[in-house]
């Protein structure tokens, strides 16, 4: 029996291919790194070929590099960034526009339009989303406006619609499959999370035809299969990547929650088969959908979280290297009263303010790099405190212990200060491509190679604890002087 699971890991920055074996090691990593394009201000694409040129080298390279067959594949895993946007021709598989990325705010218009129709309240209780140019729904919409020809043609399933996910497994199956899972359809903003299916209402609001959309299938069976010499590999599991960050945090339970820590910040709560309405600004998506049930969560983003990092790398040129912050951040022995607020493209959960700005205040005289540097790294520890004190708000219950991951995790002053800001326990596992993972877990329980979700929390290893260090009349001030600094970026940016 076949017994390693190859996953795919489509980001924002990057493709990136991972081959595990069934006890969880990681046998061979690659990566590429995806161009950003910025038309104009506030606008972000990519290019679909190049998404799925530089996913399907990844996968091959790893494939090389092991020394492992396609026969010895038990299935592909996919995981991707969400929400980001592809069309393309049925066809020819020809993408029609750039990829719409999810960090994109040219549809903010769209999103009031939506408002001004009394729609907010639908929206909510249907996709369980808030109105937000965010989500895939007003981009869809976009394209078909402004590409002629495109709304006829999609009326006709001509021109058909997927998120990175719907895209990758069209190209790797020759067009043989056009789907989507059920985590990945609960962030196009059309999708009834409750009824699980395409909502009508919002699809006649957007004018989507319903042709052109994916048949949403669970997040562990088999789409399809990928064609390689040597041997064909099923294509066995699919979610979001924050979804499954939280399937390989084993975030099984109710109560169960994970952070990641990427380009933007993603914390996640396992709220188990029952839906929770959040009543501070939180999302309410699909968690998971597997072995026939639907697991719920709530959900909180932050847009900007490491990419403050690459900013005072790349822009600012405080630093050459991203690792190097933690580094500076401990020059001084705090921010000197400096707050970075890095509202680039708005602001996510709680304020889901889209003209929200960012801001440096409580400048001096004295302030130097490594103040604005330190300030930085806090302020990605702010952001998901304010998440979590919502989460706290929805749930009724404080939050023990936060499961983290991801590319910033590593960096230790930065868990530290989470913990001490948000006074609860930091758990980072041994593996911390827990992205990955998840989607390697679901594959792999597609396929037979493990058998139940109690064997994966078996097999699921920590690496560190950080536990909280800060006296309460300190975490009052500083949190105070955080909500101060946001409160100076809100609602910023011009009204068109």
């Amino acid at each position: 029996m076949a017994q390693y699971i190859l996953a795919l890991d489509q980001g924002t920055t990057s493709s990136r291919a991972i081959l595990f074996d069934r006890e969880q090691n990681i046998l061979s990593i690659r990566q590429h790194e995806l161009t950003q394009q910025y038309p104009r201000e506030g606008w972000v694409e990519q290019d679909p070929i190049e998404i799925w040129s530089t996913q399907y080298a990844a996968m091959l390279e790893v494939l090389a590099a092991s020394g492992v067959s396609p026969r010895e594949v038990a299935g592909i895993g996919i995981t991707n960034q969400r929400e980001t946007t592809i069309l393309w021709e049925r066809e020819t598989g020809r993408p029609i526009y750039n990829a719409i990325v999810w960090q994109c705010r040219r549809t903010a218009d769209i999103v009031d339009g939506l408002v001004a129709q009394g729609l907010s309240d639908h929206i909510r209780r249907t996709t369980g989303l808030v109105p937000d140019a965010y989500f895939s729904g007003t981009k869809i919409k976009w394209v078909l406006d402004h590409v002629e020809g495109a709304r006829e043609k999609a009326a006709r399933g001509d021109i058909l619609f997927g998120t990175v996910d719907s895209w990758l497994v069209w190209k790797l199956t020759g067009g043989q499959a056009h789907v989507t899972d059920a985590t990945n359809a609960a962030r196009t903003m059309i999708f009834d999370i409750h009824k699980l299916d395409w909502d009508d209402t919002l699809l006649d609001a957007l004018g989507i035809p319903r042709a052109m959309l994916p048949r949403v299938c669970s997040s562990s069976e088999i789409y399809g299969h990928v064609a390689l010499p040597g041997g064909d590999i099923p294509i066995a599991g699919i979610a979001g990547d924050q979804q499954a960050a939280l399937f390989g945090q084993t975030c099984f339970a109710p109560g169960d929650a994970k952070n990641t820590y990427g380009t933007g910040c993603f914390l996640l709560m396992n709220t188990g088969t029952q839906a929770c309405e959040s009543k501070n600004g939180l999302l309410t998506t699909i968690g998971i959908q597997l072995d026939g049930q639907t697991q719920y969560a709530l959900e909180g983003s932050v847009f900007v979280g490491g990419a403050v990092i690459q900013w005072l790398r790349d822009e600012m040129r405080f630093f050459t290297d991203s690792r190097d912050a933690e580094y500076y951040a401990q020059k001084v022995p705090d921010t000197g009263g400096v707050y970075l607020v890095p509202a680039f493209t708005g602001l996510g959960a709680p304020h889901w303010d889209m003209y929200a700005r960012g801001c440096i205040v409580g400048l001096t005289r004295g302030t130097r790099r490594e103040h604005i540097i330190r300030a930085a790294q806090e302020s990605i520890a702010y952001q998901v405190d304010d998440l979590l004190a919502a989460m706290g708000r929805d749930t009724g219950m404080p939050l023990g212990t936060l499961s983290v991951d991801g590319g910033a995790s590593r960096d230790s002053f930065l868990m530290q200060f989470q913990a001490d800001i948000s006074n609860c326990t930091i758990r980072r596992p041994v593996i911390r491509e827990t992205t990955a993972l998840g989607a390697c877990y679901l594959a792999g329980l597609a396929t037979g190679v493990w058998r139940s979700r109690d064997e994966l929390k078996q097999l699921w290893r920590c690496d560190t604890f950080y536990t909280p260090d800060m006296a309460d009349e300190t975490r009052r001030q500083l949190r105070a002087g955080w909500g101060k600094a946001v409160s100076r970026s809100l609602d910023w940016a011009e009204r068109k």
